[in-house]
């Protein structure tokens, strides 16, 4: 597989962090979208098209790597992220009527147990900062996540660290330009650290939109 374009890392991104030394999470969905060193994705939300789904994700020349496909009718528990040619790579499921909005992640496009690869739950039922916690399917009693997500979703700030240290893995930026504004998309970048399997990012970013328009829906507000 094509591997993204990427350009020198900036010194003293990361909030100030170093990146990890060792691979912390090497090849989580596929060792193929590992890489040594930072990978750059620029991700577009946009209206939902009958052949795309409201997210594209790029490398910072504009190549696309990812798609989401989601239902158009129905229960909308469900979303599958495509590479460029349209093959499935994990399919994400909301666990309906679950506590702390609870998704599961799936290789390809199963949803069969066998093929669970990670749960993802919201750290608590009231936030006003976006807390996720992340554990592999080897993780069983959950008593401390592998990962974890902090930020603000409004800002687009979201970093991604190992669990519960301050290494990080992965960071969202916000990102203005003038077709974005005249479009009204919502474009952004993230920046996910060497060593660390850039197709996990990406779903858990697609989870975080999802339940950003979940609480934007409920509040009125969406």
């Amino acid at each position: 597989m094509e591997q993204p374009y990427v350009y020198a890392y900036p010194a003293g991104a990361g909030a100030g962090a170093a990146p990890p030394q060792q691979p912390v999470a090497p090849g989580i969905v596929s060792p193929a979208y590992c890489a040594p060193y930072p990978v750059d994705l620029a991700i577009v939300r946009k209206v939902m098209t009958l052949t795309d789904g409201n997210f594209v994700v790029t490398d910072v020349k504009g190549n696309i790597l990812f798609k989401v496909k989601e239902p158009m009718f129905g229960l909308h528990d469900k979303r599958i992220l495509l590479d460029a040619s349209g093959s499935p790579v994990v399919t994400l499921r909301e666990k309906i009527m679950s506590m702390h909005d609870r998704w599961q992640v799936f290789r390809g496009g199963s949803t069969e147990a066998r093929d669970l690869l990670y749960t993802v739950k919201r750290s608590s039922m009231l936030q006003f900062k976006t807390k996720l916690d992340v554990f592999l399917s080897h993780n069983k009693d959950e008593k401390r996540c592998d990962f974890r997500v902090k930020g603000s979703w409004f800002e687009r700030s979201c970093v991604v660290y190992a669990g519960d240290s301050d290494s990080i893995v992965a960071q969202m930026h916000k990102k203005h330009t003038a077709q974005s504004i005249l479009l009204g998309k919502d474009n952004f970048t993230v920046t996910v650290y060497p060593n660390v399997d850039y197709a996990f990012i990406v779903s858990l970013i697609v989870m975080l939109d999802d339940m950003n328009r979940e609480d934007a829906a409920s509040s009125g507000s969406f």
